[in-house]
């Protein structure tokens, strides 16, 4: 045990040296990020702490009636598929309170020992040792079970649609769409995930005027879903001949993956046109009507797909995209209507706002919403350190997510 805890001490001493020997500075880790990932919890506030128990106390409650209903025999078999999928959905929290009263049992216990040997001093060291670890698992457990009172956005556990576009700057836009999109493609393969190229649509530089991407892995749409809005670029054409700096700006759009019961769609909603696909692919793909355009007749959405060489495999790509675009929509006017905290304080996620900036001649990319900036761009854009920002941005929503939390 004491082991343990030297163990600790010495591994944060280590660990912040190396911060104050550190050469390069503006390569560090933001100071809320490393506090945030630190071995030592933050001490909730004894306000939060209070809303929390009461939260916890009619979890309890509520778990109790569950259980005694389900002990009746009387209940019909659709009340007791309700009861019990709910209770199901309170376990993990159930669990995690259970742990923490154990623990709170046992620091008052630890207090009670201090307090009748006061004068034995080497078994007030240990229990001073024992209830320090105490109150830091205690911290952990508060934490973990703040989290998991916090509201949940159902969809950050879906996979993902990423969109692309270049925008204003000719070719070199579309040359930095392609740099971007490439970006996610390796920051996905690193973490695991799987990226399939839905379509690509060449410039006459063989950069992206278009391009998307179907990702899939646990987590995906929670984890990228700030991605979305506009991505600035600073930096030296390959067509600028006098070596002037231009800025150009490109799109980035993250839609959540739909499931068949989220969006259905109708046969007579749809418009299928089908042709003769451009650009690589090779003879067959300029003499065959492979590529597939849907119109969504509702809403006018169209979605053009020619990636791929079989018309029917384009089709179903097609109506992927489709089915994230309207899933989006409808996800959409359900939150327009709530907090906007959010969207005051780091960016609503919609397209059009600007969000990044990569400057190539200082080396460095910023974040707007969260005033990051950070003096690695080839890290960056080899997928590497994309986490600086997306780590940044999950906590400020969980930050608000407390605050709104802390007000209710």
């Amino acid at each position: 045990m004491r082991f343990h805890v030297r163990f600790v001490a010495l591994r944060y001493l280590y660990r912040l040296r190396n911060l104050q020997l550190d050469p390069k500075p503006p390569h560090r880790t933001p100071f809320f990020l490393r506090s945030y990932s630190a071995e030592v919890e933050p001490q909730l506030s004894p306000e939060l702490l209070k809303i929390m128990e009461q939260r916890l106390s009619a979890i309890e409650f509520r778990t109790s009636c569950l259980s005694n209903f389900l002990n009746q025999p009387e209940a019909s078999p659709s009340e007791y598929a309700r009861a019990n999928k709910e209770l199901r959905k309170l376990s993990g929290s159930v669990d995690l309170i259970n742990e923490l009263r154990a623990k709170q049992k046992e620091i008052a216990g630890l207090k009670s020992l201090m307090a009748e040997c006061s004068e034995d001093k080497d078994m007030l060291n240990m229990a001073t040792e024992e209830i320090s670890l105490a109150i830091e698992e205690e911290r952990r457990l508060q934490s973990l079970l703040l989290k998991s009172l916090l509201p949940k956005d159902d969809a950050d556990e879906r996979d993902c649609i990423l969109e692309v576009r270049a925008g204003t700057g000719g070719e070199e836009a579309s040359l930095f769409a392609m740099d971007i999109f490439k970006m996610y493609e390796k920051y996905a393969h690193k973490k695991g995930w799987k990226f399939e190229v839905v379509d690509i649509a060449q410039s006459d530089l063989k950069g992206y005027k278009e391009a998307s991407a179907a990702i899939a892995g646990t987590g995906v749409f929670g984890k990228l879903k700030f991605e979305s809005g506009i991505h600035r670029v600073q930096r030296v054409p390959v067509t600028e001949k006098s070596g002037r700096v231009h800025t150009s700006a490109v799109s980035v759009a993250i839609l959540p993956q739909a499931d068949e019961v989220d969006v259905q769609l109708k046969n007579e909603d749809l418009k299928v046109d089908t042709y003769r696909s451009g650009g690589s692919g090779g003879q067959h793909a300029n003499t065959t009507n492979s590529a597939v355009r849907i119109t969504h007749i509702p809403t006018r959405i169209t979605v053009a797909i020619q990636d791929e060489r079989s018309q029917h495999m384009n089709k179903a790509k097609a109506l992927k995209v489709l089915c994230a675009k309207l899933y989006e929509m409808e996800r959409f006017r359900l939150q327009s209507s709530r907090s906007k905290l959010r969207s005051e304080q780091i960016g609503s996620g919609d397209r059009s706002e600007r969000i990044r900036t990569y400057n190539f001649p200082q080396g460095r990319v910023t974040d707007h919403r969260v005033s990051i900036t950070y003096h690695s761009i080839d890290d960056v854009m080899q997928g590497e350190n994309l986490d600086v920002f997306i780590d940044a941005l999950l906590l400020q929503e969980e930050v608000d997510a407390v605050a709104t939390f802390s007000s209710q």
